[in-house]
């Protein structure tokens, strides 16, 4: 029985590593940690499989159980730690001090043969936990808690949409792994790991396939699909903006510089939004943004320090074009026709356009050579 689910999983793995290599949806730099968390989880289900085989078997295995029993413990926290790295690569650059725990129970692990302190087989090559067991199972959740927390702290930071599929997933993983530290007998955890993995690629690749590929804002598709999950009273702000002028742009400078002044704009629209927006690139050189404020003077307010940013950089030599924009507000009590609010913004922003025509002239659109995204 055993060996045919090791078997199961391990093709399983085999499987996911191959979706991973040809996937096209998922950001490339999701690939090393996925690729790291999938070798961890095969190494430490095929340490499992070791300790099963030979727990109890001939004292010449003895050597064999005890390998494998440090490889697991040893390799175990750090699955959530891969995971984390998964949705966020740049995690543990920044906070690598939470590493600590982990290498606390490698050191703690790799004694335990001579000292007891997580495992111990004895001289008739049977296993028994260790006196110190409890600091196995405190770094895993550590680690399991580091992975919620951070995943919060990322979504609420890019106001990303999907945390409470990462939580929902995040605690799946936890409770599942956590049924084999309370029955050693009930040889699940890897099970649930292989599983949360596969739950992870799709949801990560769904999640990629969101964003513009140029900008990193969110791209027209996930603004269709944002659009739809609007329903009912729920007040909400959209806006709609339109980089002036771009066309010259591309026919004097060429469509590479195009991209370049597409890419700026885009990092000032997004660093000039709080969290109460969502950014899209709706096509081209236009871009819309998604509020749940409602406020007229705070959108404004917001609108304005977009408009002052990009001031700030032409002053500081690195011109950019002027952005024209319109707003519309939905403020509820009425029935909700969307695309009236976005074509109300979208003859808005024509008119700012035709108004400040004047304002888009040939001095602001110079290549941004220093500006870089």
């Amino acid at each position: 029985m055993y060996i045919a689910t090791y078997i199961i999983d391990l093709a399983a793995l085999l499987y996911l590593l191959g979706l991973l290599y040809t996937s096209t949806a998922l950001n490339i730099y999701r690939k090393k940690p996925f690729l790291i968390g999938i070798i961890l989880t095969v190494i430490i289900i095929l340490s499992e499989a070791g300790t099963v085989f030979t727990d109890n078997g001939s004292i010449s295995l003895r050597s064999i159980n005890i390998f494998c029993n440090i490889l697991g413990f040893a390799l175990t926290p750090m699955i959530p730690i891969a995971i984390t790295a998964i949705f966020d690569r740049r995690i543990l650059r920044t906070h690598k001090l939470l590493l600590a725990p982990t290498l606390i129970n490698i050191v703690v692990t790799v004694s335990s043969p001579l000292f007891r302190f997580i495992f111990y087989v004895d001289a008739n090559n049977q296993y028994i936990r260790g006196d110190y067991f409890f600091i196995f199972i405190t770094v895993y959740i550590i680690n399991f808690l580091f992975l919620v927390i951070s995943t919060l702290d990322v979504g609420k930071k890019y106001n990303y949409p999907i945390m409470r599929k990462m939580i929902a997933l995040s605690l799946f993983t936890i409770i599942g792994t956590s049924i084999q530290l309370v029955e050693p007998l009930a040889y699940s955890s890897w099970h649930c790991v292989t599983l949360s993995l596969f739950l992870y690629f799709l949801l990560m690749s769904e999640f990629d396939s969101s964003f513009d590929t140029l900008t990193g804002l969110y791209n027209r598709a996930a603004f269709d699909k944002a659009a739809k999950q609007i329903v009912g009273p729920k007040a909400f702000s959209v806006i709609i903006l339109d980089i002036n002028d771009f066309k010259s742009v591309n026919d004097t400078y060429g469509h590479d510089y195009g991209d370049t002044v597409i890419k700026a704009v885009a990092a000032i629209i997004r660093e000039s939004f709080n969290k109460n927006y969502t950014c899209y690139r709706f096509g081209g050189d236009e871009f819309s943004i998604i509020g749940n404020e409602t406020d007229q003077e705070k959108i404004e307010y917001q609108l304005r320090t977009m408009i002052n940013t990009l001031a700030e950089m032409r002053e500081k030599g690195n011109p950019l074009p002027t952005v024209s924009y319109g707003y519309s507000i939905f403020r509820g009590g009425e029935k909700l026709d969307f695309h009236k609010n976005l074509k109300e913004a979208d003859d808005q922003m024509y008119h700012f356009k035709k108004v400040h025509k004047a304002d888009a002239t040939h001095e602001t659109t110079v290549p941004v050579s220093v500006y870089d995204t």
